[in-house]
């Protein structure tokens, strides 16, 4: 599946106009998009760059050491899967932003693998297994727990639930917005391709897409 880069740009193009549709013109360049290429090759990330895209999204551990130990120039990596705190390790080379911290084992793992890291704390807003993310009640706790490790908390991240619609999101990303601001953090990571007015309209200042950029994602070999 090859990648084009020309119409990687036109479908980022759509999606800053989604945006801008929710939130105006002045204030769409405060949402940044983060463009999730895993399980698209190199061209994918090539692609995402050259329309502007500044930071990629990768899930898989090993698949981030066999991509990008070559590449140069190399985008800002986000970790935004389910982690293990075994394969950090794997990760920590390439890894800029680590947006799903959700328990203390894996923040002290990557205190130690990367010291002084760029951290989100993931919210769990769904209650659907498999998708991470500690308690909303637990968040401040956490966030402190990763300070006190010296990492950098730049933000909160959550995923909407499957099921519901867009909508169904809304919620609890009200409540991911409400700690960022009780919590004084900069970073609102939330909203994917098929939710993200819903996440920009309640504050979110990163959305991560990937099908809408580069369509269907290629079955993991």
């Amino acid at each position: 599946m090859t990648i084009d880069p020309r119409v990687v740009a036109e479908r980022l193009g759509v999606i800053r106009h989604r945006i801008e549709a929710v939130v105006g013109a002045a204030r769409a360049g405060d949402v940044a998009v983060l463009a999730v290429t895993k399980s698209f090759g190199p061209d994918a990330v090539h692609a995402a760059m050259a329309a502007g895209c500044r930071a990629v999204g990768e899930n898989y551990a090993q698949e981030i050491a066999a991509k990008f130990v070559d590449m140069e120039p190399r985008p800002e990596v986000h970790f935004i899967g389910q982690l293990q705190t075994n394969k950090v390790r794997l990760v920590a080379p390439f890894v800029a932003v680590y947006e799903t911290v959700d328990r203390d084992s894996l923040a002290a793992e990557i205190a130690k693998r990367a010291p002084a890291a760029r951290v989100m704390v993931q919210v769990d807003t769904s209650g659907e297994l498999g998708k991470g993310g500690c308690g909303a009640d637990d968040v401040a706790t956490l966030v402190d727990t990763c300070r006190s490790l010296g990492l950098q908390v730049e933000g909160l991240m959550t995923v909407g639930p499957t099921e519901g619609g867009p909508e169904a999101a809304r919620p609890g990303f009200r409540t991911v917005r409400r700690l960022v601001d009780t919590l004084g953090l900069a970073v609102c990571s939330m909203g994917m391709s098929d939710d993200l007015e819903v996440a920009v309209s309640e504050g979110s200042t990163e959305v991560r897409v990937g099908s809408a950029l580069f369509g269907s994602r290629p079955p993991r070999s």
